[in-house]
């Protein structure tokens, strides 16, 4: 599909980017904004035309190619604009930066790129030794949509010393079989919010972010 009928497929169900927001994990919206997004009461906010949105669509290709290089033992494959629907409840899906496959065992697997600018400490120590929740919550996702075995989030990290711009790149692998409770607690809260609340056109409990 083009651009235009992906961005209109999506509104119909729940992708990765939604994981967080309706755990109460995204500190940048309400699980009751994206309710009144899901139910047409008001219009997701476009951030295409900013800077740092556009920075990582742009640096996607070129970090998917370094990922190719730097770890040979995976097909990479990727397609834009596809959708990915989960085979139960189709109101999941998922749209993925890359599809891989081990060369050596056959596994699937996810390819999830970040790109991400350090303006704070605190956001530093948010990617020291894990994942960010938000982000957390997307590979989940994208595990449950797929059933694939494993997901690798390649992420970098960009700071700004004065004008002097250092990069830092940092991977970090999540297998299917250490995280199926995440998965299945996931799964559950998103059927219930999809189910309960958007079909019903009720309003869920709101839920605070701990910040």
């Amino acid at each position: 599909m083009n651009r235009e009928e992906w961005l209109e497929e999506r509104k119909k169900g729940i992708g990765g980017s939604d994981a967080a927001t309706i755990l109460g994990l995204n500190p940048y919206k309400s699980n009751i904004d994206l309710w009144e997004e899901k139910t047409g009461r008001k219009q997701a906010e476009d951030i295409s035309d900013k800077p740092y949105v556009q920075y990582g669509t742009k640096a996607e290709d070129h970090l998917r190619e370094l990922f190719k290089l730097d770890f040979p033992q995976y097909e990479v494959t990727h397609e834009e604009n596809t959708i990915i629907k989960h085979p139960t409840y189709p109101f999941l899906f998922a749209s993925l930066d890359g599809q891989l496959v081990n060369k050596e065992t056959g596994e699937l697997g996810i390819l999830e790129i970040k790109t991400t600018n350090i303006l704070q400490s605190m956001q530093k120590e948010k990617w020291k030794e894990k994942i960010p929740n938000n982000y957390y919550c997307q590979v989940l996702h994208y595990l449950n949509v797929t059933g694939y075995s494993f997901a690798i989030l390649k992420a970098q990290l960009k700071y700004d010393y004065s004008g002097e711009i250092r990069l830092e790149t940092k991977h970090y692998t999540i297998f299917r079989k250490d995280v199926e409770e995440d998965i299945k607690l996931l799964q559950e809260k998103e059927i219930e919010f999809w189910t309960k609340y958007v079909e019903k056109d009720t309003q869920p409990p709101l839920i605070l972010p701990n910040l």
